[in-house]
């Protein structure tokens, strides 16, 4: 009796999946649940990852010639407005009066940036549909967790406020890495399981009420349901809407706070933070050309350059620190690689906009410009999307009677 042939066995092919397998496994599911309960969980578990997700990649080449991939992404426009804005943060640091701690940050800034790009490059050409479904259950099981965190965090041991700023990070993840898991379902024909993904999540934000998670998941869904009805408006909508709001930020304070003075009083904290904006605009015009320097912001608080309740917002911070050339650079970027998105694959799209709604809105309320934590979480919502769009070489499985036609001799 002949025994049908088999095929070696690679044992390096097998290491490769395996790591590959654990990689996807802590990014998409042990990153999204254990940010709920630990402060540092992204930090931490992110960069291990992606380092599986190299060592695999390494091993079995599945992500394809890195030279190329690393050639077109040097020639992206969004990707060069981004190297100009990290550049001219570099060139600040010769007038920043914190020198120190801003070359430690920009360090970390550089790291977390290439760290992005390292596994990116890693990803495979081909997603297996195996480790993209990791997406969606860490998702599921990361709103889970924050649900229970939300009724019962209050008999943890722990202060309530320590509690609480560990689950606002985990939100924070948890509003965007939906979007992309969302938009895996879709192209998959899952529409009633995104529908209950999408559910699930809006309890686990709704739960654990904060503003910032609230209007985040607001501005995202209003994305996707333009993106869904109308594509090419959405897209233009969330690159021109984004990139004014960075290019015109100086303004901001002027006009919102006469809206806010009206709508809150003129003594609400967000009236008078409006207000320490507007003095800061007026009292150094000049500034607004060459910033204070990378870091500034944040130290400056500490020391009193400048006031305690001023914003702490992408949109003020930039501004402060790079000045025009920061400013207008990362618009730039930011509308380039909103239009590069929105020329994707359709099914994707509107999940993608939602996914930069939401980041732009939470950037916008209430997270610095360089906050360790905040730039992971931006680093696993871009690793997922880029995975899912990797997972679209095939969106229907062929039928029997085709196979056999291509089979037979």
């Amino acid at each position: 009796m002949v025994r049908a042939s088999h095929p070696s066995v690679d044992p390096a092919v097998d290491a490769a999946a395996l790591l590959r397998r654990v990689g996807f496994f802590g990014l998409f599911v042990l990153v999204p649940v254990t940010t709920q309960m630990g402060r540092r969980a992204a930090v931490i578990l992110a960069p291990i990852a992606v380092v599986l997700l190299v060592l695999a990649s390494a091993i079995d080449g599945k992500s394809g010639p890195w030279r190329p991939a690393a050639l077109r992404l040097l020639r992206n426009p969004a990707f060069l407005a981004g190297l100009l804005v990290v550049l001219w943060a570099a060139l600040s640091l010769v007038w920043t009066p914190f020198l120190d701690l801003a070359a430690e940050r920009l360090l970390n800034l550089i790291a977390t940036i290439l760290l992005t790009v390292a596994g990116y490059l890693a990803l495979p050409e081909r997603m297996r549909s195996a480790n993209l479904y990791l997406l969606p259950v860490g998702t599921a099981a990361a709103a889970l967790v924050a649900i229970l965190l939300g009724l019962f965090a209050h008999h943890l041991p722990g202060t309530p406020g320590e509690i609480d700023g560990t689950l606002d990070r985990g939100l924070t993840l948890l509003a965007l890495i939906v979007w992309p898991a969302v938009a895996w379902l879709r192209s998959r024909g899952r529409d009633l399981e995104s529908l209950g993904l999408a559910v699930l999540t809006a309890v686990a934000l709704v739960i654990s009420p904060n503003l910032l998670h609230l209007a985040a998941l607001a501005v995202g869904a209003a994305g996707f349901a333009l993106t869904s009805l109308r594509p090419t408006l959405g897209v233009r909508v969330a690159s021109l809407g984004a990139a004014t709001l960075l290019v015109a930020a100086p303004l901001l304070p002027f006009l919102a706070r006469p809206v806010a003075s009206a709508l809150f009083g003129t003594t609400a904290p967000g009236t008078l933070s409006l207000k320490a904006w507007q003095k800061i605009v007026t009292g150094e015009p000049m500034r607004l050309v060459t910033g204070h320097g990378f870091e500034t912001a944040l130290r400056g608080r500490i020391v009193n350059l400048l006031p305690a309740n001023a914003p702490t917002t992408l949109l003020f911070e930039l501004w402060y620190e790079l000045g025009i050339v920061g400013a207008f650079a990362a618009a730039f970027a930011l509308r380039a690689a909103i239009r590069r998105s929105g020329r994707g694959t359709p099914v994707l799209v509107p999940g993608a906009m939602a996914a930069f709604a939401a980041a732009f809105t939470i950037a916008c309320i209430g997270v610095g410009l360089t906050v360790m934590w905040w730039l992971t979480t931006l680093t696993v919502a871009i690793l997922a999307f880029v995975a899912v769009a990797h997972g679209q070489f095939r969106t229907r499985r062929p039928k029997a009677s085709q196979l056999a036609r291509h089979e037979a001799p």
